[in-house]
């Protein structure tokens, strides 16, 4: 039988991944500490919990995954741009970024930093669509996310 306490909880499940505004790795540690103490007093707990940890987990790896793919880049970028001196010619110290060469990093650089901004803001909604849905009594699966836990 599906209480409100039960409701209540999950929804505070899928709230309590907000806490990594406020403690280091609190997107992780609450859901589960909350999860674990309360996933054998309901399925719809144990679901949520689940739900609200496996979609932490997969952000997260989302956001290794672009910052893999944006720091390398930025930094051959930069370093491809960049003209070096010749250490064995001691007169010709010149050091200078080409203005053609340095857009290319500029504009991949503001275009993997708004993939972020939009991980994050999709974070933000569907954190609080889950909770909302937890609150009527329904479930709810979060998109794109990879079932580490099943």
């Amino acid at each position: 039988m599906l209480t409100t306490h039960h409701k209540n909880l999950a929804a505070i499940i899928h709230l309590s991944t907000l806490t990594k505004f406020i403690i280091p790795l609190g997107n992780f540690l609450m859901p589960l500490i909350f999860w674990t103490m309360n996933k054998d007093k309901s399925e719809f707990i144990d679901k949520h919990g689940k739900q609200a940890i496996n979609f932490q987990l997969s952000i997260l790896l989302y956001t290794i995954i672009i910052g893999c793919l944006t720091i390398p880049m930025f930094l051959f970028g930069v370093l491809n741009s960049v003209s070096f001196p010749e250490f064995w010619n001691a007169y010709d110290f010149d050091f200078h970024l080409s203005i053609h060469d340095s857009f290319n990093v500029i504009l991949f650089t503001i275009i993997s930093g708004l993939l972020l901004a939009a991980a994050f803001i999709f974070e933000i909604v569907f954190i609080i669509i889950a909770t909302s849905k937890a609150n009527q009594g329904k479930p709810y699966k979060y998109p794109i996310t990879i079932n580490f836990l099943k």
